[in-house]
């Protein structure tokens, strides 16, 4: 009898992560009505919006292909996410209250428990099938709190930039899929200069799509 579980190692996996054609994910000056600042997300992610398989898709249609096989491999054996403080929230320092439950709503996307990094721990809390959990650790220990809720399946690490660095530096990633969108976007929060920054510790396959995208796909050496 199979269980349907993956044997092998638990991997920390960075998915749909978008960026400029000049590596800015977002911009400066986050607040409440411009979650990723001066920067127009549109510009970033319409091609994931314009899939068949975008879970937010109210009419029928939409493309195919490999654009369409990555959204829907977003959530594909992910059993915990890692996320920095300014994914889940415009605020800064100590929490002023505990009623920001995210920008997701009533019913997040990550049906997985979250863990969400951050110098300011608050309780932890349910919305839906997710649960958000607030650690003041550094990435090794994240991931291993992570690890240990994921029941056997894979991390994903979710962002923002920072996280994502602080991650890289500490050698944590096992496979990155960015998606370069052909804008330059000029200042904000770059997560390279050069994808070739990152291949003296990963293979990089280079893909373009037909929505103008190119997807970077990167596993480690």
């Amino acid at each position: 009898m199979t269980t349907g579980r993956r044997t092998g190692p638990q991997l920390l996996k960075v998915q749909n992560f978008n960026v400029s054609a000049d590596g800015v994910a977002a911009g400066e000056d986050q607040t409440l009505e411009r979650p990723f600042g001066h920067v127009d997300p549109g510009a970033l992610f319409a091609w994931a919006g314009a899939t068949a398989s975008w879970p937010n898709r109210t009419d029928p249609g939409g493309s195919r292909g490999l654009d369409d096989y990555l959204v829907r491999d977003f959530s594909h054996h992910i059993g915990a996410e890692i996320m920095g403080r300014n994914k889940f929230a415009p605020l800064r320092g100590p929490w002023r209250d505990e009623e920001w439950k995210g920008w997701w709503g009533e019913e997040p996307p990550f049906h997985t428990p979250v863990f969400v990094l951050t110098h300011h721990e608050r309780p932890s809390f349910t919305l839906s099938d997710t649960t958000f959990h607030f650690l003041d650790a550094d990435p090794a220990t994240a991931l291993a709190r992570a690890k240990e809720a994921a029941d056997g399946k894979d991390v994903r690490l979710g962002g923002g930039v920072t996280t994502i660095r602080e991650f890289l530096d500490a050698d944590l990633v096992d496979s990155l899929h960015v998606a370069v969108s052909p804008v330059e976007l000029g200042s904000g929060l770059r997560l390279w200069d050069s994808p070739e920054e990152l291949t003296d510790r990963f293979h990089l396959d280079v893909v373009p799509s037909p929505s103008g995208v190119v997807h970077h796909l990167f596993w480690r050496r």
